[in-house]
């Protein structure tokens, strides 16, 4: 089975959020039983720096007179070749993938990602004669939503694979610009990627892949919902037949307790954890900025880790701060960035409660692991979550985490419940609204377990035994690309 992955970021070579992770780890799982994957990725200053073993495969014609330069590199991390679409004057700048350095989207991102996407059709087909077809071409998210287009022009052409790794993401554009990109005239049309009168890329990719996925098995039955859908429900509903969910894996190595390298002190799920997690814990308080004194304060710490955005939920979990603190031994360590009037809450909060709430706004992928590891428990809120990875992550390390009933947290995490809890099912505590109420209950439900080690010590174990490795998603992969 050839496969040629293609997407926007991987990790460890440039990472945004979670396509980036899945970019790296579910190639490198497909290799792992049998699949021979190419990983198109655009020529982002950062990946051409990185990459090794550079060689220049050749050039491939594009629409408007344009000619990329696709170059195959290798990195240590990553266990398939890499193809890379060479456009300098579309991809060699600083600042994010999607964004300039003050967060707006870059103005020719429409051009920057239709051109990816015919040089990433004309490698499928092998238009450089290198002996390699694609037999199927996966293509992730909007940024890629044209692949499957260009393919569809072929009468001979590989099979698509078309991923949601976020539906509230799409790149829209108008017809000016649709013009200019010398796209094909029947694209605009309500049968294509025509979207109340703009070019959705999103759209694009929904209607021309032969399969659809999202990130989750909830999060596919969610976006064919009006709540969840971001304008694309009913396309969604019609494309039912050839949209299915498969839940994200993580990467067990990376994430490892046992052997983390960013961890002071290592455990596993045989063993006693209690002592490891506390070291942890203080290691992660001296990095952010705790005194000896809250150091020496025993109270549960509660986790949380993502982008302050709505979709996650931060400000709920902001807004019960203050009634946590005051009325309970908890303590926070909150770990990200994003709109600066909860940037500002959090700083604030920090400052009004010392040694009860820790904050760090950015990154820091050595946090975020001793965060998982030193935390007691972990709060993910999120509005909507397409699959989520850090309530796995969280489970891995005994950090059971407290989730919204909602996407990839309600595939993963079973509520301790008296029921579930005497089955020995139960793994975290789940909460059915958004709202700063329902969550608050839920961490109460959190605290009032954590008194009774025997029962705490099981939960975290329930959580670290299970599987979230990327092998079993893989293979659901496999099957829907032998489809």
């Amino acid at each position: 089975m050839r496969v040629l992955f293609a997407a926007s970021e991987v990790y460890p070579l440039l990472k945004t959020g979670g396509l980036g992770d899945v970019a790296h780890s579910l190639p490198d799982a497909l290799v792992g039983i049998g699949v021979d994957v190419r990983l198109a990725v655009p020529g982002y200053r950062e990946i051409m720096a990185q990459a090794e073993a550079l060689r220049v495969l050749g050039w491939v014609h594009l629409a408007g007179g344009r000619e990329a330069r696709i170059l195959e590199g290798r990195h240590p991390a990553i266990s398939s070749p890499l193809w890379i679409v060479d456009l300098p004057d579309l991809f060699d700048r600083s600042g994010l993938p999607y964004t300039d350095q003050n967060g707006h989207s870059w103005h020719d991102n429409p051009a920057r990602f239709i051109y990816f996407c015919e040089a990433c059709a004309a490698l499928a087909l092998d238009a450089l004669e290198l002996d390699w077809s694609a037999d199927v071409v996966h293509a992730n998210d909007w940024q890629t939503g044209a692949l499957p287009a260009f393919l569809a022009l072929h009468a001979s052409r590989p099979r698509t694979l078309f991923t949601i790794h976020n539906i509230a993401y799409d790149c829209q554009f108008d017809f000016g610009t649709f013009k200019a990109l010398h796209l094909p005239a029947h694209w605009w049309s309500v049968d294509h990627g025509e979207f109340y009168d703009r070019f959705s890329m999103l759209k694009c990719g929904l209607v021309s892949s032969d399969l659809i996925t999202t990130v989750s098995p909830r999060y596919a039955e969610e976006i064919r919902q009006p709540e969840f859908g971001y304008g694309y429900a009913s396309i969604l509903e019609q494309q039912a037949h050839k949209l299915s969910g498969i839940i994200n894996g993580i990467d067990n190595a990376t994430w490892d307790p046992q052997s983390d390298p960013h961890l002071v002190a290592h455990y596993h799920v045989g063993g006693s954890i209690g002592s490891a997690k506390r070291a942890n814990r203080d290691a992660l308080l001296r990095a952010m900025g705790a005194a000896d004194d809250a150091l020496a304060f025993d109270g549960p710490l509660i986790g949380s880790v993502g982008r302050m955005v709505y979709q996650k939920g931060i400000d709920l979990l902001l807004d019960i701060v203050p009634q946590m603190v005051t009325q309970s031994d908890a303590r926070f360590a909150i770990i990200g960035s994003g709109e600066p009037g909860l940037e500002q809450q959090l700083r604030a909060l920090t400052a009004d409660y010392p040694g009860r709430v820790f904050h760090f706004i950015g990154y820091s992928e050595t946090l975020a692991h001793q965060l998982e590891a030193g935390c007691d428990m972990f709060a993910m809120p999120s509005r909507y979550e397409p699959c989520g990875l850090n309530q796995m992550y969280s489970l891995r390390y005994g950090t059971p985490p407290i989730v919204r009933d909602t996407g990839g947290l309600a595939d993963t995490v079973v509520d301790a419940s008296p029921q579930n809890l005497a089955d020995g099912t139960a793994n975290g505590f789940v909460f059915a609204d958004a709202t700063a109420e329902s969550l608050q209950q839920a961490l109460l439900r959190a605290l009032e377990l954590f008194r009774e080690p025997k029962q705490w010590m099981k939960l975290a174990k329930t959580g670290m035994r299970a599987d979230f490795g990327w092998r079993n998603s893989a293979a659901q992969y496999l099957a829907l690309y032998q489809q």
